[in-house]
């Protein structure tokens, strides 16, 4: 028997010896072919073609999997990373460039130089909450970069997971990019092995595992965690669309994305308007019974569902309200009456239920958010060029909007991570091709003549240096 083996029916690998995989891989990686940029051009065009060949594939299994409609699969997933391999491979032969930096005076004679170099091999451990999107754009930044990458999609979807399985499956031998299927055991047991760098997205708790993991084999790691994402709106702002815009940000894939709203700092003044209109919002975008609403997103697991019922017993519901454990559905849920005592306070919610706070000064809504680990996200709602300066400089935070929710994650110019406990790292467009490569920085030095005041037999030697190093 092999010392690995492909399940076709489950789509990807399932290991009895992960290292095996990982020193094949390494071989690969070893043999420069990863490293041609016309190789990873047609790895790229050969993902870019089996993800529209098979996208109905994708929809099927996202609907499958979280009750995601074709409208949100696509929009949210499949076109997301489809723009992502059009943006690398209209950049990537100026990425792989060697970048001519300035030399100092004292160097005269000599250029500087960046060069991009791939790690080699990648590990790639995805979640559950946007299961062919977290997989496949980082994969895109690491086939980029010219890695090898051992691909892990959540087990909590499994339709989702089998489909990458297949695809990568028929598009790339496993020495290059491959898929391993399986639950908790087989992420702990590839974590076991010595890879060239680790991309995590996922939950703090794991991430600590990850990183933990990496520190063994001092294995350099992308984070991409999450947190408590604050939403301020203040008195001045446009309340209508600022309703709108937040009910499409929290409520987008019911509540279950790493930068969604986590909670409303809303300004006292406009309390009753904006959640008036915010009602109004709901109620436009998903129905008098989201409930009923073919196209809303369910909860991922029974698990999952139950933590979040246990938070409509505190505050006051204002808003929805009702669930259905059979099939897993929490309706859009706003809650008031909440502080940061309240145990949905106490961590991140990942799901339809938005708490609302209240203000009056922006000094106790900047000391609030001060007081907690820095979040994934903070988007502020006004039409006030001084309080955005004041937010943005005295508020740590991953990134963000102003007047708008979730939306900064469209453009391929905005890295994308966190800080803190909310992340390490930052990926998209150029952003992924970095996370994945080493910066090799090169300084080439003339031959033509010598300056010699770097040695210790030089007169007045020290005098001059401290003339040019001061």
């Amino acid at each position: 028997m092999s010392r690995y083996m492909i399940f076709a029916d489950l789509g990807g690998v399932t290991m009895e010896n992960y290292h095996a995989l990982v020193t094949k891989q390494k071989n690969f990686f070893y043999t420069g072919k990863t490293k041609d940029v016309n190789y990873r051009i047609n790895a790229l065009k050969e993902l870019r073609a089996g993800i529209m060949k098979n996208e109905g594939m994708f929809i099927d299994a996202l609907k499958a999997d979280l009750n995601k409609s074709e409208f949100e699969a696509y929009s949210t997933e499949i076109g997301v990373v489809l723009e992502e391999i059009r943006f690398a491979l209209k950049h990537i032969k100026s990425w792989i460039r060697p970048q001519r930096v300035t030399t100092p005076l004292k160097l005269f004679g000599s250029s500087g130089y960046i060069y991009p170099e791939p790690y080699g091999v990648a590990l790639i451990i995805a979640p559950w909450n946007y299961p062919f999107q977290l997989v496949i754009a980082p994969l895109i930044g690491a086939i980029a970069a010219g890695n090898c990458a051992i691909l892990k999609p959540s087990e909590l979807t499994p339709r989702t997971s089998e489909a990458l399985g297949k695809l990568i499956n028929e598009l790339y031998p496993e020495e290059y990019i491959v898929v391993v299927q399986g639950g908790v055991e087989a992420s702990q047991a590839l974590l076991k092995e010595e890879y060239d760098t680790i991309f995590f997205t996922g939950g703090i708790s794991v991430g600590k595992i990850v990183m933990e993991a990496a520190a063994k084999h001092l294995t350099p790691v992308t984070l991409e965690l999450g947190g408590k994402s604050p939403c301020i709106v203040h008195e001045d702002a446009n309340i209508k669309l600022a309703a709108k815009r937040i009910a499409w940000g929290k409520f987008l894939n019911a509540g279950q994305t790493c930068v969604a709203p986590d909670y409303v700092y809303l300004h006292s003044n406009i309390r009753d308007e904006f959640l008036k209109e915010l009602k109004e919002a709901i109620r436009e975008l998903y129905g008098e019974n989201p409930m009923n609403n073919q196209n809303y997103t369910h909860i991922v697991s029974e698990k999952h569902f139950n933590r979040l019922a246990a938070f409509l017993d505190e505050g006051e519901i204002l808003i929805g309200g009702a669930s259905d454990r059979e099939h897993l559905v929490i309706e859009p849920t706003v809650m008031t009456k909440i502080t940061w005592k309240n145990a949905i306070m106490k961590e991140e919610i990942f799901g339809p239920i938005l708490p609302i706070l209240e203000y009056v000064n922006i000094y106790d809504v900047i000391n609030g958010i001060q007081n907690h680990p820095n979040p994934l996200a903070l988007y502020l709602f006004t039409e006030s060029p001084t309080l955005e300066k004041e937010i943005l400089k005295n508020v740590s935070f991953g990134g963000g909007c102003i007047n708008d929710t979730v939306y900064h994650l469209v453009s391929p110019y905005l890295p994308f991570g966190g800080i803190g406990n909310s992340g390490i790292g930052s990926y998209h467009g150029k952003g992924s091709f970095d996370a994945f490569s080493h910066k090799k920085s090169i300084l080439k030095q003339t031959t033509r003549f010598d300056i010699p005041l770097r040695y210790p037999n030089v007169k007045n030697g020290l005098k001059m240096i401290k003339y040019f190093l001061r």
